[in-house]
């Protein structure tokens, strides 16, 4: 119609990056923040001194506890040649939270059900203290990003991160109630949105839904950022990674690859990969299945091999065993994004990153007409 213009879809700049190069994703910060020898003491602060759980494990609140560790961190990963940092959000929702901070019923004779979990969700400590998190790792990640992008002249990119959650929509844990679940996938929505606006305000660059082992709790999580879009007006770029086991499933709703990628592309991510669950030998036949049938970029951030309590890192391979099964990824065609998941540092990044120089992205797959 005369007088009527088209709507001309921005070109977000990390898609000009991924249409040039492969980009480079940041290694591990639970890895990393163990090789800064934390206690207990360290990660209460002043803030959560009082608390009565051990929190030890509950790496996110080393965001508000220990800030110059976790910028330090940042800092290594983007000077080791990340294009993109991820928050120090993994498990920062009311939900997750809720373990480091609320007595677990079953210890008194009772259970989790979605009773509890709506004491969880309507909670205003757990609510704040999710923004919180999500928010503080954002504005941490803002802040080095753009000042090594500004000492480097090369943009960098902040991720917000959004992990898998510590409850299951799935699966059932009462094996004689297959029907039971936990929690609702409303309430599983509600706190995910919570964590993508606080993400969002932090001054995320896209939102990443990763380590995905549940395929229905990515689906909440992925409703939660659409109806964000839609209620707040504003959007960002959608990355999605799947958690992977030996055959090739997600390891809860047990997904193949390719099921996985039709149940998510929908959404019309900015990429779709695999990261986590498996070292880079083992995640070959699944990834290049993956890259053969997804029509947008993929991602690869794989385990450094396999768990070992006897490696310095935890796990199997150093950095050049990474870079040379990465370079082979890239060798052949595979992917767009690369890095690491558990057991690599920022050496493991430097690595992977000078492997990768060079090296032509994989070209974009895009869908066909019916």
């Amino acid at each position: 119609m005369a007088g009527v213009l088209d709507v001309v879809k921005v070109q977000h700049p990390l898609e000009k990056v991924l249409e040039e190069r492969i980009a480079i994703i940041d290694g591990a910060m639970g890895t990393t923040i163990r090789t800064y020898g934390m206690t207990e003491a360290d990660i209460r602060g002043e803030r959560f001194k009082d608390s009565t759980k051990d929190m030890l494990n509950n790496g996110d609140i080393f965001s508000l506890t220990q800030p110059a560790m976790i910028c330090d961190i940042h800092r290594r990963f983007l000077e080791a040649g990340a294009d993109i940092i991820e928050t120090n959000t993994f498990g920062a929702t009311s939900i997750t939270q809720s373990e480091f901070f609320v007595d677990d019923p079953r210890e008194h004779g009772g259970r989790k059900d979605p009773e509890f979990y709506q004491k969880i969700i309507d909670d205003k400590f757990l609510s704040g203290l999710a923004w919180d998190i999500n928010e503080t790792s954002a504005r941490q990640c803002r802040e080095w990003a753009d000042r090594v992008g500004n000492d480097t002249g090369r943009q960098r990119f902040v991720a917000g991160a959004i992990g898998p959650l510590t409850v299951s929509l799935s699966n059932s844990p009462d094996a004689d109630d297959a029907g039971f679940r936990v929690v609702t996938f409303d309430q599983v929505k509600h706190a995910y949105k919570e964590q993508v606006r606080a993400l969002m305000a932090g001054g995320s660059d896209l939102l990443l839904v990763e380590t995905i082992f549940d395929s229905l709790n990515a689906k909440a999580a992925l409703v939660a950022i659409r109806e964000v879009f839609d209620e707040d007006g504003t959007e960002l770029p959608v990355s999605i990674s799947a958690a992977v086991g030996r055959g090739g499933e997600t390891l809860i709703s047990a997904q193949t690859t390719e099921a996985f990628w039709n149940a998510v592309k929908h959404v019309k991510p900015l990429s779709v990969g695999l990261n986590c669950s498996l070292g880079p030998d083992l995640m070959y036949p699944f990834l290049s299945e993956l890259a053969e049938k997804a029509e947008t970029y993929v991602s690869a951030y794989p385990n450094a091999g396999l768990p070992n309590p006897l490696a310095v890192t935890g796990f199997d391979l150093g950095p050049e065993d990474m870079a040379r099964f990465l370079g082979n990824f890239a060798q052949d065609g595979l992917i767009n994004i690369a890095g690491g998941c558990c057991g690599n540092t920022p050496e493991h990044i430097a690595a992977i990153a000078k492997a990768l120089e060079g090296k032509a992205p994989r070209v974009l797959r895009r869908a066909v007409a019916a």
